[in-house]
């Protein structure tokens, strides 16, 4: 039997999830450490070892493979706890991390306080040499200037150098002589070229991403090298992974080095268990047998292999929900994302944020009017419920006002929450509204509803895509009591509850892949001197498609094999690459990422077959394309994918009588009506439930409203049809 171990480091609990073949999942939530988030990770290993009867030293000689995801490189960009960092950049220019793009975030207030950068003023330090956008060398590298700047970082003490030249993007020679030069003369400082971090043009993204990289470069070295040491005098020799933004997995070494990689650790978890799911049949058949598609509707595509499914990750935690889209049992990658107003440029998936959370707090606005979040309680003082000094009326408290909630069964008994403290909590919410506590409860739950739908709309409907053709899969502590109104709302049909709603994101962390992402931009301007001959020549950019460089195009996707091959080599499982590229018309300003999979390379019209692959995609995600416009390609990409084992969401249910209600609760909806509340774990193979109803396991409540129907899915989720017509969305 193989065991592997997956742990997902949030905000207020520390989630491990145990696998071993044949049995189903065992899963144990910590408290988060934020201290030292290891001490968290290991206390949570102890639990699960005590609920398989074992030592922590003995599941950890069982487990042959661990992956992490963690929190810590965000928490140091949000905290301002990051690494001091200097940077040397090409003289004349050391203001474009502050400059950015000159746009402002929120371009129509002129109020807003502009982002400080990681990098102050006084440690960007000027070195003289200069690159050319071919990358010829216009100005040598100045010895002299750049060992000054070196000095001067000494004497300021930094703990990380990132090293950000003009156009290294297309010749790398300088920054990689810098930075043995650092390396040499200050050891012990993490130090990171642009050329390494991200090798493409636009010179603010380049340099941010490499800045924030070496930012949280210390901190992630230090707590992944004790986080290792730590598992190795416990007992593990196996290996130790870390999923990263774009939802694959990599070594220490490989997340020490794209340390900004790991931004997006934790909720890349819960995506990658959405797409495990997908790939499992869950959302592969769209609407129910003979339901007929909503007005205005032609039916969806089926999955390239008749299986992979469509669905919407909804992850509701204490103080967020994540959303994120898999369509045909593929998730959506993003090119720039911002963390703590730190952009970075490195594929990471997409997914939508909102400050709305089992924590976040009602309160009246300036203008009178109830609202939610996006202020939390979070961990400490916590919901008014947790005893923990806690005053605000948040959605926990609302909820268990409600009756949704069993004050006893909180963590399986392992607290138990004051319902008092939450009533008189939103009693003085009531108050302030005028209204009675009931009313004032139903109203929080009402309105975190409609946040999050209107997140949802964000994640799908402003990217073309139509989420009732999607299932709704909930996970996280606080999704199951919400994630039918949301559903409803929307007029989304299908819900998906896994029974390890509470830990799916550390479990999705066990179906992940290694994975390497690499780029290049085909670069404009190139002399026959150029240095790099992955790059293209200015044939591939910035012409109509029919002239692109198919050689030299293929030059940089060979070269980028070679390099991701080589960063597997330890690996000796299969391995898959997929092409892809960035793409525009010639006029616009943005790129969307086009597949290259599948496409002749030996073809005598490759052009066209890549601008037609181009017209394609845009107009699949803005209903329209234009075939006389000029085409540019920008970046090559190529992923390269170590397959590894997955694992169950659970064995098949066994054969058993149907549970019956383990007890009757009154809860409000609408009024107050008693309704059966039935034992998650306890339910058979297709057992049915008509709402309203509740099911509940230690870690996981589910709501059922009037008419909605729930199944108990043998492959570990309980499929619910939402008894809501279609809306406009």
């Amino acid at each position: 039997m193989t065991t592997t171990i997956g742990i997902d480091v949030g905000g207020t609990f520390t989630d491990v999830v145990v696998s071993t073949t044949g049995r189903d999942p065992i899963i144990a939530k910590a408290a988060t450490t934020p201290q030292d988030q290891s001490d968290g990770v290991l206390e949570g290993i102890a639990l699960a070892a005590e609920h398989l009867g074992l030592s922590t030293a003995e599941l950890l000689r069982r487990a042959a493979r661990i992956v992490h995801g963690t929190t810590v490189a965000t928490n140091a960009l949000l905290e301002g706890k990051a690494a001091r960092v200097g940077m040397l950049t090409t003289a004349g220019h050391r203001d474009i991390i502050e400059m950015r793009e000159g746009l402002k975030p929120d371009r129509y207030n002129l109020r807003m306080t502009p982002p400080a950068p990681l990098v102050p003023r006084r440690l960007r330090l000027p070195v003289s040499e200069r690159i050319r956008a071919d990358g010829s060398i216009e100005i040598p590298l100045d010895p002299a200037s750049l060992t000054a700047a070196i000095d001067r970082l000494r004497e300021a003490d930094i703990q990380a150098v990132a090293i950000c030249f003009l156009h290294a993007w297309r010749n790398p020679e300088h920054e990689r002589h810098a930075a043995a030069e650092v390396r040499r003369r200050l050891p012990g400082v993490y130090v990171t070229a642009s050329s390494d971090v991200l090798p493409q043009i636009k010179e603010f993204e380049r340099f941010s991403t490499t800045v924030a990289n070496a930012a949280v470069g210390p901190v992630i070295h230090n707590y992944l090298g004790r986080l290792q040491s730590r598992l190795r005098s416990a007992g593990h020799d196996g290996e130790l992974l870390v999923i990263l933004s774009h939802g694959g997995v990599a070594t220490v070494a490989e997340a020490t080095r794209l340390a900004a990689g790991t931004a997006l650790s934790g909720p890349a978890g819960g995506v990658a268990a959405a797409v495990a799911l997908a790939r499992a049949g869950l959302g592969a058949d769209g609407l129910a047998p003979n339901e007929p598609a909503p007005d205005g509707l032609a039916p969806d595509e089926p999955a390239p292999d008749g299986h992979a499914g469509n669905i919407i990750g909804f992850d509701m935690g204490g103080t967020s929900t994540d959303i994120a889209v898999v369509r045909n049992g593929q998730p959506t990658l993003a090119g720039t994302k911002s963390t703590a107003g730190a952009t970075i440029a490195l594929p990471s998936l997409d997914i939508v944020t909102l400050g709305a959370g089992g924590g976040s707090i009602g309160q009246l606005d300036r203008s009178g009017l109830l609202s939610v979040g996006p202020e939390s309680a979070g961990a400490s003082p916590g919901p008014a419920c947790y005893g923990q000094g806690g005053t605000a009326a948040t959605v926990t408290d609302a909820n268990l006002v409600l009756g949704y909630l069993d004050p006893t069964n909180f963590l399986g008994g392992r607290r138990t929450l004051d319902r008092d403290a939450a009533t008189a909590a939103v009693t003085r919410l009531a108050a302030d509204l005028g209204i009675d506590t009931q009313a004032a409860a139903a109203g929080i739950h009402r309105l975190v509803n409609s946040r999050m739908a209107d997140g949802v709309r964000v994640a799908t409907v402003r990217r073309g895509v139509d989420p009732r053709r999607h299932t709704l899969l909930a996970f996280g502590g606080a999704a199951g009591l919400h994630i039918t109104a949301v559903a409803a709302e929307l007029g989304i049909r299908r819900v998906a509850v896994p029974l390890t709603a509470s830990v799916l994101s550390a479990w999705g962390m066990l179906n992940t892949d290694l994975r390497v992402e690499l780029s290049r931009s085909q670069g404009q301007n190139a002399s026959p001197d150029a240095v790099r001959p992955d790059v293209a020549r200015p044939e591939t950019i910035s012409t109509n498609a029919s002239s692109i460089d198919t050689a030299a195009l293929e030059a940089a996707f060979t070269a980028m094999q070679a390099e991701g091959r080589d960063r597997l080599a330890w690996f000796d499982g299969s391995v898959t690459l997929h092409r892809s590229a960035d793409m525009r018309y010639g006029e616009q300003v943005f790129e969307i990422p086009v597949a290259l999979d599948n496409v002749d390379w030996a073809a005598a019209d490759l052009a066209a077959t890549l601008a037609e692959r181009f017209h394609t995609a845009h107009r699949h995600l803005y209903t329209y394309a234009m075939p006389d416009q000029e085409v540019v390609l920008v970046n090559a990409r190529l992923s390269v994918i170590g397959h590894l084992p997955p694992v169950e969401a659970a064995v098949p249910a066994p054969a058993r009588a149907q549970a019956a209600p383990k007890a009757w609760r009154k809860i409000y909806l609408g009024g107050v009506t008693s309704v059966p509340v039935f034992d998650f774990a306890a339910l058979s193979a297709s057992q049915a439930i008509a709402g309203p109803a509740i099911v509940e396991s230690d870690t996981t409540t589910v709501l059922l409203r009037p008419g909605d129907t729930a199944r108990f899915d043998p492959r570990g989720w309980l499929a619910v049809a939402i008894d809501a017509p279609p809306t406009p969305s």
